[in-house]
């Protein structure tokens, strides 16, 4: 089993006790259509211009297979990928999309079952003019991340693994699943009313 397969084992919930709160990417950016499959694998980054999308079509070229194309940069007025972009990204194996911005073309994505995570839709789309360099370090959603850091992505939310970090976090967040699905809802109300009610008093 590969490691992201082993990241993706677990919600982005279950990484709340090995990252702080600034490597989860704000909610505002989220699943665009219902019940799309969790992923995880390693960011390739895009930085775009605001309004351009030039970039991004070229990284679903450049990004290795089971990557996350995570960009930033564009704007909530051009839609930054479509219905085409994400077939061709979803051909190539890439695993999908998280996007501070938004697209267009939602109905083909979710027929197709590619998962993207963005802040919205647009009817237009970005013009194709600014030249920047792929894979450097961007802003998305209020999180740095950098080439490499692990995406965990599910209708919770995104966590980013710095790379430096993944054994130390992948560890804890397995303890937590464990934890939990070992823990019956009658022994975590009983703890739970103790701790409450140690910290009433």
């Amino acid at each position: 089993m590969s490691e992201y397969k082993k990241f993706a084992e677990h919600s982005p919930t279950a990484y709340a006790d090995g990252l702080d709160l600034d490597q989860f990417i704000d909610s505002g950016i989220k699943e665009l259509w219902s019940g799309a499959t969790r992923i995880a694998g390693p960011a390739f980054t895009v930085p775009l211009s605001m309004g351009d999308n030039l970039m991004f079509h070229a990284a679903i070229y450049e990004a290795p297979p089971g990557s996350i194309i995570v960009a930033s940069g564009a704007g909530n007025k051009h839609a930054v990928a479509g219905g085409n972009v994400c077939a061709v990204a979803q051909k190539r194996g890439i695993a999908g999309f998280v996007i501070d911005g938004v697209i267009r073309d939602i109905e083909e994505i979710r027929d197709n079952k590619f998962p993207v995570f963005a802040r919205g839709l647009s009817a237009k789309p970005g013009s194709k003019l600014k030249k920047m360099q792929l894979n450097i370090p961007v802003q998305c959603g209020g999180v740095w991340v950098y080439p490499g850091d692990i995406i965990i992505a599910d209708e919770e939310g995104i966590a980013v693994v710095p790379s430096e970090e993944r054994d130390t976090v992948l560890g804890k967040a397995s303890a937590r699943t464990l934890r939990e699905e070992t823990t019956s809802l009658e022994d975590w109300e009983k703890n739970h009313r103790i701790k409450i009610q140690k910290l009433l008093k």
